[in-house]
């Protein structure tokens, strides 16, 4: 196998959402790979713990603070690392957040909120980062979606149509811009445990006791367990992948 495919050392990768959970470990991947990172996010305290994490993995990080469902501080966004960083080749859209209620129970503001945070962000930052990656004769985005991708649930209406969409979306991307040598791929994470799904846990009364017997691995994932899945749809050895919704889900969504 020739190694050098991975090797993301003079790369250079923005992360949304990436000063925590699974962004912070899409985010260490990279690191581990030698991608300088641009973290984006909108707690500037934990986005600098984040960045301390990943420059003591000897790459180049910084933080900035953006609201990326803002069309204006998204240009504002990609302009600041590519003056700071130099370029940008890889993007990964996971900002996002949920609302759990029914849909008879969601109001048309939390409706708006969740959309425009998890699918809305991955539209603007794409279409903003695109003129600079056709350029550079090519780059790669990574769109976070989820099991709400594939399942249903009825407490995650505006959540499970964001991440639906997010399938949609990046395959229009990856249909629109291959001949620029832009792949795009989406990620479907299953239960991870983070700082959202122990809330979930709280929330949804069995949650963790279904998500425990349903995974074939017979474990939430961890968010270190995203680094591989990051660098193979970052790296060159995945130019020939686009358009796909890959699971990383340790069994969940093939389980009869």
């Amino acid at each position: 196998m020739n190694r050098q495919m991975f090797d993301l050392r003079g790369k250079v990768a923005i992360v949304t959402g990436g000063n925590g959970g699974i962004g912070l470990g899409l985010a260490r991947g990279l690191a581990d790979a030698g991608a300088n990172i641009a973290i984006v996010g909108r707690n500037e305290a934990k986005s600098k713990v984040a960045v301390e994490d990943l420059a003591a993995r000897g790459v180049n990080a910084i933080s900035i603070a953006a609201d990326v469902t803002d069309k204006v501080a998204v240009v504002r966004m990609i302009d600041r690392a590519t003056k700071d960083l130099g370029r940008i080749d890889i993007l990964i859209n996971n900002a996002g957040i949920n609302v759990r209620k029914p849909p008879h129970a969601l109001e048309i503001e939390e409706w708006d909120s969740v959309i425009d945070t998890n699918l809305t962000s991955a539209f603007l930052c794409s279409k903003a980062v695109y003129p600079a990656m056709k350029a550079a004769g090519g780059g790669k985005i990574i769109n976070i979606g989820s099991m709400m991708s594939i399942f249903g649930a009825s407490f995650t209406p505006a959540y499970a149509a964001s991440k639906g969409g997010i399938v949609q979306f990046t395959r229009a991307c990856a249909c629109a811009w291959a001949s620029d040598n832009i792949q795009a791929n989406a990620i479907l994470p299953g239960w991870i445990d983070t700082d959202l799904t122990k809330r979930a846990r709280v929330e949804v009364p069995g949650l963790n006791e279904r998500v425990l017997a349903r995974t074939p691995a017979a474990r939430w994932g961890l968010i270190d367990d995203f680094a591989g899945i990051a660098v193979f749809l970052s790296s060159s050895a995945s130019d020939f992948v686009t358009g796909t919704a890959i699971p990383v889900d340790g069994g969940f969504s093939i389980q009869g």
